[in-house]
């Protein structure tokens, strides 16, 4: 929404609208006064031909420009999103052993590093990207950087392992984003951290302490519940059930300002991956409208001029 940092000049806009109030007074006194032409036909040579309503075109943009030049001594002003040169993501992901579950085919570990390859792909090269794997530990394998090869190759090479340090991931995440330097001396770089994980917490810390790590670090953290709730495993000859752990997920992305996503298959994993990448990154910056406003009352203000002089021979009609 548009702000005028200088209101006090909008009271321009009285006399712009009592001038306005005037014109189509006048207009309406003209209009009456004209029957009172006995003799048509000389009515008809005083009024130029064909021209109707577009008579009033020159007046109109005359006083639509007086408002934009009005406006513009306001200092308009908009908040618009942009892409923050320094912006850093960290992707972690879950390599538990229940990522083997093929209940997402091929499974839910190689549907996980598909996914994740197409975002790497897709997000802005201006973005520092890092990787993290967890699963009873969790481990940078990749600082947040420009390489996106040294991403792609650590994805290809992630290998599973028991239990599930959901919280440990967030607290190594946030780590890796301490080594990222800040775009302003004391203000560190804008950050967020994407986890993605299929099954509940294991070992480690709890994720109501990484949720306040986060809180405090001022890192949004969203989360992806990946899988379904039909997925099995084979561990020591047994068919284990892997369900997802929504609620856990769900809260720690709601206590620290992310978003929570849901992905049932390999096509939803990537869906949201798009979702996410196309609202990451962003600060609001303020943008000075004045120029914008004074140019529209310039344009405005010619073709007042040209529409008077091409339809009326006057520059206001």
């Amino acid at each position: 929404m548009i702000r005028f940092l200088e209101p006090a000049w909008l009271l321009g806009l009285i006399p712009v609208l009592a001038l306005a109030a005037a014109y189509a007074w006048r207009q309406r006194h003209r209009a009456a006064t004209a029957v009172r032409f006995s003799n048509l036909n000389l009515l008809k040579t005083l009024v130029p031909k064909g021209i109707g309503w577009r008579r009033y075109l020159a007046a109109a943009c005359f006083l639509a420009g007086l408002l934009a030049l009005v406006a513009s001594l306001a200092k308009p002003e908009i908040d618009m999103k942009l892409p923050s040169e320094r912006a850093t993501i960290v992707l972690a992901i879950d390599v538990s052993l229940s990522m083997q579950a093929g209940d997402v085919p091929p499974s839910r570990i190689e549907a996980a590093q598909e996914a994740a390859k197409q975002f790497v792909g897709d997000l802005p090269t201006n973005y520092n990207l890092g990787l993290v794997s967890f699963a009873r530990s969790a481990q940078v394998l990749v600082a947040p950087g420009k390489d996106r090869r040294a991403v792609l190759e650590a994805i290809d090479r992630l290998e599973l392992a028991e239990a599930t340090a959901t919280g440990e991931a967030v607290f190594t995440a946030l780590e890796a984003i301490k080594s990222v330097p800040a775009e302003d001396p004391g203000e560190p770089a804008p950050a967020r951290i994407l986890l993605l994980s299929d099954g509940y917490r294991t070992y480690g810390r709890s994720v109501e302490e990484a949720a306040a790590a986060a809180v405090e670090a001022g890192v949004p953290v969203s989360t992806v519940a990946f899988g379904t709730d039909e997925g099995v495993v084979d561990i020591a000859g047994q068919l284990q059930p892997v369900p997802v752990d929504r609620v856990a997920l769900a809260d720690l992305a709601e206590s620290t300002g992310g978003y929570f996503y849901e992905a049932a298959s390999a096509e939803e994993l990537k869906r949201v991956y798009r979702d996410m990448g196309s609202s990451l990154g962003l600060r609001l910056v303020p943008v000075d409208l004045t120029r914008w406003f004074a140019a529209a009352a310039l344009l405005l203000a010619l073709l007042a001029g040209g529409f008077g002089l091409l339809w009326t021979n006057r520059l206001l009609g």
